[in-house]
């Protein structure tokens, strides 16, 4: 492997001039630039990242901590936030807990302070006591998609109002005359977490501020995935077959109950409206396409790395609480009408 020490031999000067140059610092001449680049290309060399944070002090790293890389909402966000990145010369490490808090604080031992200058925490199932020792360790931490703006976690966050999010959902749904005493199924995704009730209270609350506060059923908990989502619908449909929607708090588990809807042999939106929450991708791509209430994801990525960059600059101030723009419903054509006499 090529040194700084070789580059600098090659081109004739020292190696704190090879230095200058990549780092694009300190004053050298187009002329010495110029023969240092070309080094650089000729012997190959490649900066030796560990070694440059050791002696800097500095990660040339930010990570982000995600709980499913499977979950295709993880790597929209994670492009967001690497373009943003990027635009500040950082790379960004994608880490992948699956979900498992021991995962979770092995990255946070690992890669905290050492490869990563900062942590972005994307619903990594971490204590909130692993990420104040990660904060008094000296590398900045901020919690990315905080679905509680009014509620600050007493941790830097980058908030989206998920509360409203529901309520936008119900108020489509009852727009489109869904909202009979017990005919909304409700699928709230997270498993046992409970990470998506506010997504579930704003959307009870909405229908009970419309008028209708008997319009959905108890809520089935599954995991936020199709397959949960179908489970769970599979379950709502079979044992109430009076519901005329589904509102489900994520867009994967929405999906599965169109699924499930479909091998019962339901038209959707004709037979049954189904709505979800975020807008990924696979949303607009499915068949009918997903109504949804649409979260700004990348402006939320955009804001937590500029925010993570504030505190790596300035870690001693308050913990900051940003909150991005508000959701936004997206009709498409899983919902509908109820069918005359539903």
């Amino acid at each position: 492997m090529t040194t700084l020490s070789q580059v600098a031999a090659h081109a004739g000067v020292t190696s704190a001039t090879v230095s200058n140059v990549l780092r694009d610092r300190g004053r050298v001449g187009p002329d010495t630039r110029a023969r240092v680049l070309a080094a650089v290309e000729e012997l190959g060399y490649r900066p030796h990242l560990t070694a440059r944070a050791l002696a800097e002090g500095r990660a040339p790293t930010l990570a982000l901590m995600v709980a499913s890389i499977a979950n295709p909402f993880y790597p929209q966000f994670a492009l967001a936030a690497e373009q943003a990145a990027r635009q500040h010369g950082r790379f960004l490490l994608v880490c992948n807990t699956n979900d498992d808090p021991e995962i979770g604080r092995a990255y946070l031992h690992q890669i905290a302070g050492t490869l990563s200058d900062g942590v972005l925490i994307m619903n990594a199932n971490l204590h909130f006591d692993d990420l104040r020792k990660t904060e008094k360790r000296g590398t900045p931490v901020v919690l990315c998609m905080w679905e509680k703006p009014h509620e600050p976690p007493g941790l830097p966050c980058i908030a989206v109002d998920f509360y409203l999010a529901g309520a936008i959902a119900a108020r489509h749904l009852v727009e489109l005359g869904h909202g009979r005493s017990g005919t909304i199924g409700a699928i709230v995704g997270g498993g046992d977490s409970c990470i998506h009730a506010e997504r579930h209270r704003g959307f009870v609350e909405e229908l009970t501020r419309l008028g209708h506060p008997d319009a959905a059923l108890a809520p089935l908990h599954a995991h936020d995935t199709v397959e949960g989502g179908y489970a769970a619908a599979a379950r709502l449909l079979v044992a109430a077959p009076q519901i005329t929607a589904i509102f489900a708090t994520n867009d994967l588990p929405a999906l599965g109950a169109m699924h499930a809807a479909a091998d019962l042999g339901l038209q959707v939106p004709n037979d049954l409206s189904v709505i979800g929450i975020t807008d990924i991708e696979l949303a607009r791509q499915t068949r009918p396409a997903l109504s949804t209430v649409a979260v700004p994801t990348n402006e939320a990525a955009t804001m937590a790395i500029a925010l993570l960059l504030e505190l790596v600059a300035n870690p001693h101030q308050p913990a900051p609480v940003r909150v991005a723009s508000p959701p936004w419903l997206v009709a498409r054509a899983s919902t509908g009408k109820p069918r005359a006499g539903s």
